[in-house]
């Protein structure tokens, strides 16, 4: 059954990111901001008139609800899961949806910074949606596709359910997340509460991508401590760390891995933050690969890297600091094959082409794969993400809803 005449996925979408949900990597709260409460209390009032009667909101900002099985068979519990915060990448404040109806395959000029063009040039994926409907922002912010989208679809698709009764399924849980964004979407997730035995996040690109292999990701932390001195008395005595630090920097490879000369399959170093005084200085580095093996070779490289230059400072050290980010969801998705299977089959039901392909990223569905619930991420449409120029199709969620719905029924048909 179609849902795009009866639940409007864009209508709820636009309204969505109008509300600012921005999450905040400084802050040390739980969630980041309390903001993006505000849209989750949105969603839960929402869940609420649709008759899902135990949709509530939790300290932490974690949006948790139930579609109760409506079949006798024994089917596993399908948690559905998109994070309501946006990237602190760009402004998420005062964001104005503009709908494109009948896109007609030119540049879209943003009223509110004409110097923001959207193109068909750029972004080839354009060109799929001509005489369609898209969605951007005004030329300010960000959108917010990331991932409002994916909450739109989840909430049509309960929605579609809650009035179809005659579309059977299992228990369903939805799950909305806060700072996904900031790498914290699941710290204070109750998974006994989530209950679930299987999960999808909806938090992907193109109409038809599938994702079931992602970055492993680890964090480092170069602490580099320099002999402090008077400046006015320092020759002979003084070693800065804040120029150590830069000189480990300026001898990373400039050819070569680093995320703006790698693709596909390779994995990159990359500092991503550097302060300290001349005492003490701190490199934060994000550390990425397709697979473990491939981590630690990379943190044994950067660590040679930083010992040679101090070897040059005797008088100095350095502390070298590895924290594990998350691993790749694949290696949890392989042991249970049925996951990704139905997915397909579901894509298929869509008459949708499969396109897989691994994530230069993680996905809250990395985390949760680790924690129990094995969890591919399913495609929302959402476009240059993080940026200005963010844009998507509304077609493309209307899909995804529609695929939802195909994809309850295929667990509940192979229970």
């Amino acid at each position: 059954m179609d849902l795009q005449n009866n639940y409007r996925t864009a209508e709820r979408f636009m309204r969505y990111v109008q509300v600012d949900t921005q999450s905040d990597p400084e802050s040390d709260t739980s969630p980041s901001t309390e903001k993006q409460k505000d849209l989750s209390a949105m969603l839960v009032a929402e869940l609420l008139m649709m008759g899902i009667e135990d949709a509530h909101l939790d300290e932490h900002g974690y949006v948790y609800a139930t579609i109760p099985s409506n079949t006798q068979k024994n089917v596993p519990v399908i948690c559905f899961c998109s994070h309501v915060d946006t990237a602190p990448d760009c402004s998420g404040t005062n964001v104005k949806p503009i709908l494109h109806q009948n896109y007609k395959g030119n540049d879209l000029v943003l009223p509110d910074d004409p110097a923001q063009i959207i193109s068909p040039v750029k972004y080839p994926y354009l060109k799929q949606h001509i005489g369609k409907d898209i969605i951007t922002a005004s030329g300010n912010t960000l959108l917010g596709a990331d991932d409002k989208a994916g909450v739109a679809i989840i909430m049509s698709m309960a929605d579609h359910l809650m009035h179809h009764p005659e579309i059977k399924h299992g228990d369903i849980r939805i799950l909305f997340t806060p700072d996904e964004e900031v790498g914290r979407g699941t710290d204070h997730l109750d998974m006994k509460k989530l209950g679930a035995a299987v999960g999808y996040t909806l938090d992907g690109a193109e109409l038809g991508t599938l994702e079931d292999e992602t970055f492993s990701a680890d964090g480092v932390k170069l602490i580099i401590h320099g002999v402090i001195a008077h400046p006015g008395y320092a020759k002979g005595i003084l070693v800065s760390a804040l120029k150590i630090a830069a000189e480990i920097v300026e001898a990373l490879p400039k050819t070569e891995w680093s995320p703006e000369t790698t693709d596909k399959r390779q994995g990159f170093v990359h500092p991503v933050a550097m302060n300290g005084i001349a005492e003490k200085a701190t490199i934060d580095f994000i550390v990425r690969d397709f697979t473990v093996k491939g981590l630690l070779e990379h943190e044994v490289r950067l660590k040679l890297i930083a010992e040679k230059i101090l070897q040059k400072y005797p008088n100095c050290s350095m502390e070298f600091i590895v924290k594990e980010q998350y691993r790749n969801m694949k290696e949890i998705l392989d042991q249970h094959p049925a996951v990704v299977a139905n997915a397909v089959e579901a894509y298929e039901r869509c008459g949708l082409t499969v396109i897989k392909e691994p994530i230069r990223g993680g996905t809250d569905g990395s985390r949760l794969s680790y924690m129990g619930l094995p969890c591919p991420n399913l495609f929302t449409g959402m476009q240059a993400i993080h940026s200005k120029h963010e844009w998507i199709g509304v077609a493309d969620m209307e899909q995804s809803a529609n695929m939802l719905v195909k994809l309850v029924q295929v667990w509940e048909e192979k229970s």
